[in-house]
């Protein structure tokens, strides 16, 4: 008789109990949120521009140039044939501003004193509007020796026309050969301005007035065509878009949105 009578308060009680340890469960999980996405974005800040899986050593001369925060990430997939992109990106890494970098110790070539080298080519990237292919299934693994010949003096080093090849020329929908040569055309239609060229002393620069210099000197070029890289305060890159055939620039909001802080950055001169 007592359990019966007292058996719809129990009830109530449990029905308190678990919406109380349902409350602090949530208020857990919201204290804990900033903590986990501080820990997500350590980690996608230490990942290579254009590999995250990168990040296991890669070979000596294959290093290539870290990714700020807030970099550009792999569209996810479903447009997978080949040459199915929508413009290309042409990166030019600040090879004195790399060679500052973690990565930049292990590229004993580009790094060497006596290098002198200033803007290199890092990549020429097939891109969507949002996002970009990588590891594409098409092409060969490995580009041959006659077509590593017509990339010559393009990159650094071989090695990183090797990486390049295999992450994002499979992705073009172009011979080996044929890439190339498409990542020769692109190097050659950028000038370079004249503070840039010979860069023998300690510059400081504000990233617009980077891309004002390549506005300048570069006449069809526009804003929103263009990006400026930085890495803890010193220039990485400068990347231009192109349209798919090479023959003009083109609009891509998400590669010029800022990756520089406000204000002075460093650009240390060529070794």
């Amino acid at each position: 008789m007592l359990r019966h009578r007292l058996g719809p308060a129990l009830a109530r009680a449990a029905s308190w109990r678990r919406a109380i340890a349902t409350m602090v469960l949530a208020c857990l999980v919201l204290a804990a949120a900033p903590f986990l996405r501080a820990g997500f974005a350590a980690s996608a800040d230490d990942c290579i521009l254009d590999n995250c899986a990168d990040k296991a050593a890669p070979a000596p001369d294959n290093a290539a140039p870290r990714a700020p925060s807030g970099s550009l990430r792999p569209a996810p997939m479903g447009r997978g044939a080949s040459a199915d992109f929508d413009f290309y990106v042409l990166a030019l890494s600040w090879s004195p501003g790399f060679c500052r970098t973690p990565a930049g110790a292990r590229a004993q070539g580009q790094c060497a004193p006596g290098a002198n080298l200033g803007f290199v080519v890092h990549g020429l990237w097939p891109q969507y509007e949002h996002g970009y292919p990588q590891d594409c299934p098409f092409g060969p693994a490995s580009p041959s020796r006659i077509a590593l010949q017509s990339a010559a003096g393009l990159y650094p080093s071989e090695g990183l026309a090797r990486h390049e090849w295999r992450k994002h020329g499979v992705c073009a929908g172009k011979s080996p050969t044929d890439y190339f040569n498409d990542v020769r055309r692109a190097r050659e239609a950028i000038a370079i301005p004249p503070p840039f060229q010979n860069a023998k002393g300690d510059q400081t620069w504000t990233a617009i007035d980077i891309e004002r210099a390549f506005l300048a000197a570069n006449g069809r070029l526009r804003p929103g065509m263009i990006g400026v890289a930085c890495s803890r305060g010193v220039l990485q890159e400068v990347r231009v878009c192109l349209s798919k055939d090479l023959r003009d620039f083109h609009a891509c909001p998400e590669v010029s949105r800022r990756h520089c802080p406000i204000g002075q950055i460093a650009v240390p001169p060529a070794l």
